[in-house]
């Protein structure tokens, strides 16, 4: 991961905005940037970029990790057991001990969005001014490199490998949990055999019944799946940090005539924002493509979030494919692209892929069927 070039982008945008150091509290952007991921933030741990050097301020259970993996110039340690005391209790010591050493008047830079009080006060207490990094921080993330591209796309094939697995083990009978396991499993031994001393991070789950899939973000849990049941499973891998996504509405039996038909719309929906989605488009025009096809089934009311969003170090990331987004899609761009329609008494329905922008054409980096015909598992029934 080449943090080296990150850092001078950052730089190059701290001179335009007359920025002398950033401060970075995000998790996902400390890792952008120095390489460092940990498991739990419960602990403070921020990043500081000035036009010079970068530092890196962490607890001390953290610093043989950093000491590996993150790219920074300088450690500073804080403590909490007692035979450290008086060593750095807080991360906050060593923040005004790196603060004290700027002019009154220093411009810091920092994510509005992950802003912290603390931070604000010891930008008080030493006569700072706060800029805000956001946009131009998401801009950098939403272009990927080839290295990104590179993981993102095994991650693509990956989260297949599971989708497939879990699938087509589903059966009336075994919990959502269950019918987890079976892709978890695979991906678990596929990643050890194929990818050694990588990360991996993962997400799954899986509604199901016309309840439970009418709730577009719910965990898996103990429900068993029943004959005649829809499902909605759904999953993200990260490969060394980076994700793809699949999900894919299915069945356990045949499904009635209103769940062909509205299955119907949100396939059509998806194929058309597939096919639309390039480099050159605007995120609105590909969110008004699959939502044309919605509204023209009389399906519109039943839409309730965008039609995509961006992926790659986050589960969900800038840009997104929203009505109101008049940004022009650029190549280096990747999306999850996933219209859902949810109805009363009916269900909910949706795929997601995960695409890759080129200038040469779109990469669909994520596959399974997703026609009805593939998508009910009736375990030796006629299928539809």
């Amino acid at each position: 991961m080449n943090t080296d070039k990150r850092v001078d982008k950052l730089r190059e945008i701290m001179d335009a905005k007359g920025i002398d150091v950033s401060v970075i509290m995000n998790f996902e952007n400390q890792y952008y940037f120095s390489g460092l991921k940990a498991i739990t933030y419960s602990r403070p741990i921020v990043l500081v970029v000035d036009k010079k050097k970068t530092a890196l301020i962490l607890p001390s259970l953290e610093e043989e990790h950093a000491k590996a993996k993150a790219n920074a110039d300088e450690l500073h340690v804080y403590h909490e057991v007692k035979s450290t005391d008086g060593e750095g209790g807080s991360y906050t010591e060593h923040f005004n001990a790196i603060l004290s050493c700027y002019p009154k008047g220093t411009v810091i830079g920092a994510e509005f969005a992950s802003f912290s009080v603390k931070l604000e006060q010891i930008a008080d207490q030493y006569g700072a001014k706060l800029v805000s990094l956001d946009k131009e921080i998401a801009d950098m993330r939403a272009i990927k490199d080839d290295e990104e591209i590179a993981m993102i796309t095994e991650s693509g094939r990956l989260v297949s490998l599971a989708l497939k697995h879990s699938l087509e083990n589903a059966a009336a009978g075994i919990s959502e949990i269950e019918m987890d396991q079976f892709g978890t499993r695979a991906l678990f031994i596929e990643v050890a055999e194929r990818h050694p001393d990588a990360t991996l991070d993962y997400f799954v789950m899986s509604p199901s019944g016309i309840t439970r899939t009418n709730m577009p973000h719910v965990f898996s849990n103990t429900r068993q799946l029943q004959e005649r049941d829809i499902i909605i499973h759904s999953r993200q891998v990260g490969l060394n940090g980076y994700r793809a996504e699949c999900e894919r509405t299915f069945f356990i039996g045949r499904p009635t005539d209103k769940q062909k038909d509205a299955f119907k719309v949100a396939q059509e929906a998806q194929a058309a924002a597939l096919d639309f989605i390039k480099v050159g488009v605007t995120a609105r025009e590909v969110d008004e493509v699959a939502r044309k096809v919605i509204e023209r089934a009389g399906c519109e009311p039943y839409m309730n979030h965008r039609t995509g969003h961006g992926i790659g170090i986050g589960l969900h990331e800038e840009p997104s494919l929203r009505f109101d987004n008049d940004l022009v899609l650029a190549s280096g761009m990747v999306f999850c692209v996933e219209p859902g329609i949810y109805i009363p008494g009916v269900g909910g329905f949706r795929h997601s892929d995960t695409v890759v922008l080129r200038e040469s054409g779109t990469e669909l980096i994520t596959e399974y069927p997703r026609g009805l015909n593939a998508l009910v598992f009736d375990r030796g029934a006629e299928r539809v």
